[in-house]
């Protein structure tokens, strides 16, 4: 009888992790993004803040510098800094446009019947160029034009002049848009409201919740960043409003944005020097307003408040 003698497991050596060695891959593959993005964005933007302590006139090879000079005067000129008032028009019509592309994103991420149709109808204006919408919409709202017409219909007579003083005339830019607009944010808050699980919608219907319970406790949690995102591109939008205003009404009757304002300082005045001020002041304020929304309306209020909690 032969005996079977068990042997030892012979212990394997497993070689010891290396340190992390230093590979330029990576930034090889960053440095066409890393090139443009400092060429085309940052370099820029240094030249302008640099221009902007000058009184160069955006042609003569010779510049003096003026240190604070444009910025005291920016602050100081009641028509320059008044601009900054028509953007409350268009603050007020991102309102309008974030609930309404809600409204439609929360309607039509259900079963509706024509939805795709409708989802096509609410994105179509953003597809539109800027130009050709200012063109059509300036033949809508002229004396006698298709705006008249229609109210006709309803025993509206006597034409109105739309663009022809400050308050209709912002509000009626302000509508457009709100109706160019309200597709792209739709798109944003029906993807994010398409990628909350089903099983949270089964849940709560198992428990009796109605349409409007289920917003409240599923979705607007859920597109919580989506909103904040949508705000902060919206208020630097509204901000930031030229293409429109400029082709409609080229900064008459009121409805002059500083964007239009900047422009016409660099380009019609030849105070580009001035003109570059203005643009910084417009970044610094959207960069502010940016910073306090997200202070305000922070993506997860939750896990922040985690954070604070943590003992040093």
């Amino acid at each position: 009888m032969t005996d079977i003698t068990e042997r030892a497991p012979v212990p394997v050596s497993v070689p010891r992790p290396r340190g992390r060695r230093w590979t330029p891959t990576p930034w090889l593959f960053l440095l066409a993004p890393l090139t443009l993005l400092i060429v085309f964005t940052y370099a820029p933007i240094a030249n302008m803040v640099a221009y902007s302590f000058t009184d160069w006139d955006g042609v003569s090879p010779e510049l003096h510098f003026t240190g604070a000079g444009n910025y005291a005067e920016i602050f100081t000129r009641e028509d320059l800094f008044r601009v900054f008032f028509v953007s409350g028009y268009y603050l007020a019509a991102s309102v309008v446009q974030i609930a309404a592309a809600l409204y439609f994103a929360t309607v039509l991420s259900f079963d509706v019947r024509f939805r795709n149709f409708f989802k096509g109808v609410l994105f179509f204006p953003y597809l539109i160029n800027g130009v050709a919408i200012g063109f059509v919409f300036l033949y809508f709202f002229q004396d006698g034009g298709t705006l008249d017409s229609v109210l006709s219909l309803f025993g509206y007579d006597g034409d109105r002049a739309w663009l022809g003083t400050s308050t209709s005339a912002n509000v009626s830019l302000a509508g457009v848009s709100v109706w160019r607009y309200t597709g792209l944010n739709f798109v944003l808050f029906l993807g994010a409201i398409q990628s909350i699980p089903g099983e949270l919608y089964e849940a709560a219907e198992l428990d009796g919740a109605n349409r409007w319970q289920q917003f409240r406790y599923i979705i607007a949690p859920s597109i919580r960043p989506v909103i904040g995102l949508t705000v902060i591109l919206s208020v630097s939008g509204s901000l930031s409003v030229f293409e429109i205003p400029y082709i409609m009404t080229g900064g008459a009757t009121g409805t002059e944005t500083f964007v239009i304002q900047t422009v016409k300082l660099a380009f019609q005045f030849n105070k580009t020097g001035l003109a570059s001020a203005a643009a910084v002041v417009l970044l610094l304020i959207v960069l502010a307003v940016t910073w306090v929304q997200r202070r305000l309306v922070p993506d997860d209020p939750d896990e922040k408040s985690e954070r604070k909690a943590e003992p040093v």
